[in-house]
């Protein structure tokens, strides 16, 4: 995505901590006049602003798609569901290759990332909320293709942990097999451009808002706010060895590929409670990523911060007249079509050594999807157990559920897996 001759002068443009664009210097012939080449540089520069979002005041659209002609070719490098719609569907780019949103993006951003990161799995982004619309039969297809969503179904909401169901017995099984719980989901504010697609002004002002709501919290929620671009170096070598720190934008991940590590570190930032064991990035991937987590099995207590922590941060937005992106079909939204819904990962660190001497790591991957689970290694997908046999065990389903039946189905599935342990 980053040209080559836009890193070798990457200096003269990123004095604001820009990250680099995919456009480059046209070098007129050197037998072109004087006003071609200015005319030439000239329109160089200004696809450089566009791609920086720059010279406008903030995000610029791209030019016209072009129509049908301009489908991307797709190989067989490009693993993505996007990939495979499009390829089997070449019409469906055809009846929107030229659609723009009312902010101005189009398909082709939408589908970038998963062009210049073939590994990418998902391989599309929303750049606003409108995109779920405009290039509605794309992302239907990619949103049935991920989670086995309909078009005419319809998503509910349920934050409240008073309805989780987990016994006594239950919970003195967690606390003994259980090392860490674990509950994060995104959110999103109605009426700004989601980060793919934001300028500067709007992306300052969900900083404005969701920092200010947390700033505000009290109770165990109280911390503080560490914008990224303003950190000291000692709070940032604080937070990396807390492993808070969210990613840096690389060749590799969504941030650069969808466009969302423009002006990069302004306008990002982490919160944490003064506990340690709650925190929300800011405008890395989506608007908010929420996540509450502490040792043990005590999921209600985890579930009850990270509900009254959205709540909050609800009511904070709401008084200057903002809400949640939400709608009754595709639930909360977010930049990734594969978190839409509740968006909602609750897991837990459990220990199996015997059991997964037993099964071995394959038929235990294959009995958690059996129960809507997925079983993870000790440090992430695809990676290998713990050295005691500990694996990361969370809900796989995302969307049609509610995140307390989402959570009821990880705590059920945590105790079979807890009885098998026991028994083996």
């Amino acid at each position: 995505m980053f040209s080559s001759v836009f890193r070798k002068h990457a200096a003269k443009f990123a004095a604001g901590g820009v990250a680099a664009t995919g456009a480059a210097l046209a070098v007129p012939a050197a037998t072109d006049g004087t006003g071609s080449k200015l005319d030439s540089i000239l329109s160089s520069v200004k696809k450089i602003e566009a791609d920086l979002g720059i010279g406008g005041g903030g995000f610029q659209s791209y030019p016209a798609a072009g129509g049908a002609a301009n489908m991307p070719t797709f190989t067989d490098k490009h693993k993505s569901l996007t990939a495979k719609v499009l390829t089997s569907k070449p019409e469906l780019y055809a009846k929107y290759a030229d659609a723009k949103t009312d902010s101005g993006f189009t398909l082709d951003q939408a589908i970038q990332c998963g062009i210049d990161a073939p590994h990418l799995g998902v391989g599309i982004i929303a750049g606003d909320e409108q995109c779920y619309e405009t290039f509605k039969d794309v992302f239907d297809e990619v949103i049935y293709g991920w989670h086995g969503y309909t078009p005419d179904q319809k998503h509910k909401i349920d934050i409240d942990p008073s309805h989780i169901k987990m016994s006594d017995e239950q919970k003195a099984k967690f606390d003994k097999h259980v090392i860490s719980t674990r509950i994060r989901a995104g959110r999103s504010i109605r009426g700004l451009p989601l980060p793919p697609a934001t300028n500067r002004i709007d992306r300052n002002t969900v900083e404005r808002l969701v920092s200010s709501g947390l700033k505000g919290m009290t109770g165990e929620l109280k911390g503080t706010y560490y914008p990224l671009g303003g950190m000291t170096p000692a709070q940032e070598q604080q937070l990396i060895d807390d492993h808070f720190l969210f990613q840096k934008p690389t060749a590799r991940n969504v941030l650069s590929n969808a466009g969302a590590a423009r002006d990069w570190p302004m306008g990002r930032g982490i919160f944490h409670n003064d506990a340690k064991n709650f925190l929300v990035w800011v405008n890395e991937e989506d608007h908010m990523r929420v996540i509450s987590m502490q040792k043990g099995g005590n999921v209600y207590e985890v579930f009850k911060r990270f509900s009254n922590a959205i709540t909050e941060v609800q009511g904070s937005i709401a008084k200057e007249g903002y809400t949640y992106m939400y709608n009754d079909h595709l639930g909360n939204i977010c930049a990734c079509p594969s978190n839409l819904g509740t968006g909602l990962r609750a897991s837990v660190m459990l220990k199996l050594p015997k059991l997964y001497k037993k099964m071995g790591v394959h038929a235990l991957e294959d009995l958690c999807d059996s129960m809507d689970l997925q079983a993870r290694g000790a440090k992430g997908e695809h990676s290998p157990p713990g050295a005691s046999g500990e694996f990361d065990i969370s809900n796989k389903q995302r969307i049609g559920f509610s995140e307390v039946e989402l959570i009821q189905k990880m705590i059920d599935g945590v105790d079979k897996l807890i009885k098998m342990e026991e028994s083996a």
